[in-house]
């Protein structure tokens, strides 16, 4: 598909307003001092390794819409998701925040971790520093850092910040090239690496992605495999391979009841 990374470009461009438009209401600092007065991180990532001991640990996904699928879910309510999620055995709850492209919002993350025990990723396009604490300010308990979006350099930076908030980071990759990113980057293994199998460029969507990826990265890494998790069958192929942490969204989302899906996507 022709121009898909325009659709990137023109997202990144939309957020480098959306920070300049930050800046103008407030400061760095303040963000900084409320940030500190949040609930401490409920422990994203410590979550995720608990739940994998036992079985897929999944990554539950608030996503209302998609630039590439337009509207998933008419009858969304954030807390109610997060309720389904929970009592489906989600070890940890994604939220989309990005209002413009799919949807989203700050109030649905805190809605949503408002109405459940379970951390939170705020998933969005975060490239500034000034967005990894506003995300403590709404209680995120983890960030996403998309590869395709930063330079190694700039993913270092945005991950030492993440961490001195409390925050837990999964930095997303869609190919070889990016993973090296990530390792150029050198931010040791104090992270998750999501694997996306819907490509950048193309949307189409390949477990063949995380799959193919494997033997290239780090032992150390702790894998969480994303898109294209639809059935009980996709959970035991990824499995197979050894990854036990699992990001889906969409599939759930489309559910009249996302607790029974997801409970049914994770028996064994």
């Amino acid at each position: 598909m022709s121009g898909t990374r325009d659709i990137l470009d023109t997202i990144l461009a939309r957020k480098r307003e959306e920070i300049a438009d930050l800046r103008k209401i407030t400061t760095l600092e303040k963000l900084e001092a409320l940030a500190l007065e949040q609930d401490p991180p409920r422990g994203f990532a410590a979550a995720l390794r608990r739940a994998a001991i036992a079985g897929p640990a999944v990554i539950a996904e608030i996503k209302r819409a998609s630039p590439s699928k337009g509207l998933i879910r008419a009858d969304f309510d954030a807390s109610w998701l997060a309720l389904e999620y929970e009592h489906g055995g989600a070890a940890c709850l994604s939220v989309l925040t990005d209002r413009d492209f799919f949807q989203g919002g700050d109030e649905y993350l805190i809605a949503a971790r408002r109405a459940c025990s379970l951390p939170v990723i705020r998933k969005d396009f975060l490239i500034d520093e000034i967005q990894i604490v506003q995300a403590r300010t709404i209680g995120a308990d983890c960030v996403l850092l998309i590869a395709a979006a930063l330079s190694p350099q700039r993913l270092h930076d945005l991950h030492k910040v993440s961490r001195a908030l409390g925050l837990d980071v999964l930095v997303e990759i869609h190919n070889g090239a990016e993973l090296q990113q990530v390792l150029d980057a050198q931010i040791g293994d104090d992270y998750l690496l999501g694997i996306n199998n819907r490509s950048l460029r193309t949307f189409e969507t390949r477990l063949e992605t995380t799959l193919e990826l494997l033997d290239r990265v780090p032992a150390s890494a702790e894998v969480v495999t994303e898109s294209g998790i639809g059935t009980a069958a996709d959970v035991q192929r990824i499995l197979a391979a050894g990854v036990r942490r699992f990001l889906v969204g969409e599939s759930l989302m489309r559910q009249p009841s996302p607790a029974a899906a997801l409970r049914k996507l994770i028996a064994s």
